[in-house]
């Protein structure tokens, strides 16, 4: 059964952490989520936990099968009858922080695969339906597109592989569809994860104080510019990368 909608949006990794904070945000606007996610266990969770917010559903993805990317879009179209939004956001970690000369080339292609072709391969199936509604894609990136640490080739180059997607996507998909998208900083997320392994975080001193701001981020700092750049109101930013990072990145440290 096709339910009418007025936006729909496809949160992919959307069962924990970021993902799920974007689709706590989305709902109390208003909209109607689906949730893509590997993590059965965790997405079907978040899906009866939100419930009582509103029009969320669960749908199976792994980003770096195509037949299984294929098949989370048109589940989509086959609740709602349409997609207007699309949210990049799964995505790995370097599984081994290995130094680059013993990093294994299926580690890197495992990274690259989940973090950046995933991202155009849901770009691929939803593009056809969000130029029927004149929709958006944010994708979800890193700061680390723009600064390292030690020993995180794959990981930083699978974000900065984001960035560089998001605007050349967004020339090739305007004027229809705007593409942008958000680096965050050090957001904290254990809180956010599913009950089996949920955690009460905890920030020293220095954890906040090394933040221009005063505090770890949280989902809803990035909840919120993906709700508005989704929006009417951002009809005039496309091909962007927005740092929410409470200014880490800013800041110059030397070492005394």
């Amino acid at each position: 059964m096709v339910v009418a909608h007025k936006t729909v949006a496809l949160i992919t990794g959307g069962a924990q952490g970021i993902g799920k904070g974007i689709a706590h945000y989305l709902l109390h606007k208003g909209m109607a989520v689906v949730i893509a996610d590997l993590d059965a266990e965790a997405g079907e969770e978040t899906a009866q936990e939100y419930q009582a917010l509103g029009d969320i559903r669960f749908v199976s993805l792994d980003v770096t099968d195509e037949a299984s990317v294929q098949q989370a879009v048109a589940r989509t179209i086959d609740y709602y009858g349409r997609l207007d939004a699309l949210v990049n956001n799964a995505g790995i970690a370097n599984p081994a922080n290995a130094p680059v000369e013993n990093l294994t080339l299926d580690a890197w292609n495992k990274v690259i695969a989940t973090n950046l072709t995933g991202y155009f391969l849901c770009a691929k199936y939803a593009v056809p339906h969000l130029r029927q509604t004149c929709g958006a894609i944010v994708n979800i990136a890193s700061t680390r597109a723009l600064q390292s640490e030690a020993n995180t080739e794959a990981y930083a180059a699978s974000k900065g592989g984001i960035v560089a997607l998001t605007h050349a996507l967004a020339i090739s998909l305007g004027p229809q569809i705007r593409v942008n998208c958000i680096s965050p900083g050090w957001i904290e997320v254990r809180d956010w994860k599913k009950q089996a392994v949920r955690q009460t975080p905890e920030h020293s001193l220095l954890d906040r104080e090394q933040h221009p701001v005063g505090r770890v981020g949280v989902p809803n700092d990035i909840a919120a510019m993906v709700a508005f750049l989704i929006s009417d109101e951002a009809g005039f930013i496309t091909g962007q990368n927005i740092v929410i990072d409470g200014g880490m990145t800013k800041k110059m440290i030397y070492v005394e």
